[in-house]
């Protein structure tokens, strides 16, 4: 017995040794736009199974979501089982019966990515086995299932630092020649915007987000952020991101509840950051007006943008925030944020209106060219900026523009 377990660890050590890393550490030709897709978590926590994962990717195509753009469907913490007598992992075989390589065809099959959860400690945010002294087994476990997206999280990891845990298991992806987008779900403790680049595709740059425009959840030793905290926590980190390389703002809170001023006023932000759109409601059962959000695809255009910069707050008066983002081709999007409980008028003389973004080096200026107006919510064209722009934004809402210069 004692030789038969020498033997499978002698077996396991040449396996490993011969899938070391080439020092790359990450898939360059990944989210070069902002990610899309769907996570479990902010809706099921640790309630998922492969009946609901095969559901939700038959959604994401039947509710058109696919066609606006979202790619992968990702099971967040829970889906874990054990370990086998070589340390590789397996999924929970009550919730996922069929295998997660059976799950990944099936979302193939539907044009779609499947993603999955792990983190850098001894064990998940859920207390499920994780990944720390087992990074290359479950990379080359991932790339096995036919993974495309790896979440990775950083709850139980005590004496570890932080890039350098996030770059072993980034190395350990490379090392499968799999292309996996790398999501570091580090929380913004260790500044990840600094040093993510070289390493992941996106990082959290906050803690959790929870369902609410503007307010803090605490959780005893942790708290959750609603929409307006999180929009607040990104002032700074803009010159961070791009085409693969993105802030990461936590996940939409899109169809949990909120109001739904307030809901298209949390994607509306969400765009004009440039952020990942990950959604996070049950995409099964959704009103129209939750889809309608989740699907404008003159928004989702804004957000993907080829130029990929992330956008910026312009102005502020009181609760009203005027926000610009560089687009491709000179166009702009203008996004006038109301954070308060009332109306705010809005007033915008586009004969005084000029704008150099200092990151970017590009320049508005309709003192001197003129632009087309679309209003991206009420999907209508509002005429030139040859006549001031009036308008009235509701109670913790928005009104965004896409701005295109007119030809002289």
């Amino acid at each position: 017995m004692k030789m038969n377990n020498l033997l499978r660890g002698a077996i396991c050590s040449i396996l490993l040794l011969s899938f070391m890393p080439s020092m790359a550490q990450k898939d360059p030709d990944l989210a070069k736009t902002p990610p899309m897709g769907w996570n479990s978590w902010n809706k099921f926590q640790c309630n998922l199974d492969e009946q609901m994962v095969r559901e939700i990717a038959d959604a994401m195509v039947a509710t058109g979501m696919r066609d606006a753009g979202y790619e992968y469907v990702v099971m967040d913490d829970c889906w874990h089982g054990q370990r086998d007598s070589l340390g590789f992992i397996h999924p929970n075989p009550e919730h996922f019966p069929s295998g997660i390589k059976a799950l990944s065809d099936y979302v193939h099959s539907k044009g779609l990515k499947l993603g999955i959860y792990s983190c850098a400690g001894n064990t998940t945010c859920g207390h499920r086995p994780a990944s720390r002294g087992h990074e290359y087994q479950d990379a080359l476990q991932y790339a096995k299932w036919g993974i495309d997206y790896l979440k990775y999280d950083w709850c139980d990891t005590e004496g570890l630092s932080a890039r350098g845990a996030y770059t072993t298991m980034a190395e350990a992806i490379m090392a499968t020649g799999r292309p996996i987008l790398f999501s570091l779900c580090e929380w913004g403790n260790n500044k990840p915007w600094e040093w993510g680049a070289s390493v992941g595709h996106m990082w959290r740059t906050t803690g959790d987000i929870y369902n609410c425009f503007d307010c803090v959840k605490e959780h005893g030793t942790w708290k959750a952020f609603g929409v307006m905290q999180i929009l607040d926590m990104q002032d700074g980190l803009r010159q961070y991101a791009g085409p693969g390389h993105w802030n990461d703002p936590d996940m939409l809170e899109v169809g949990n509840g909120m109001p739904i001023n307030q809901e298209r006023a949390h994607f509306s932000m969400w765009v004009m950051l440039a952020a990942p759109l990950i959604a996070g409601n049950d995409i099964r059962n959704m009103s129209q007006e939750t889809l309608d959000i989740l699907t404008n695809k003159e928004a989702i255009a804004i957000n993907q943008d080829t130029l990929g910069i992330q956008g910026f707050r312009y102005a502020k008066d009181g609760d009203l925030e005027t926000w610009l983002k560089p687009l491709a081709n000179g166009d702009w999007a203008i996004c006038f944020l109301n954070r308060g409980k009332e109306p705010c008028k809005v007033e915008m003389d586009w004969n005084f209106f000029r704008v150099e973004d200092d990151f970017s080096k590009l320049t508005i200026d309709t003192s001197k060219d003129k632009y087309t107006i679309r209003d991206i919510w009420q999907k209508k064209n509002l005429g030139k900026t040859s006549k001031m722009f009036k308008s009235t934004v509701p109670a913790q809402d928005v009104i965004m523009l896409r701005i295109c210069k007119t030809v002289k």
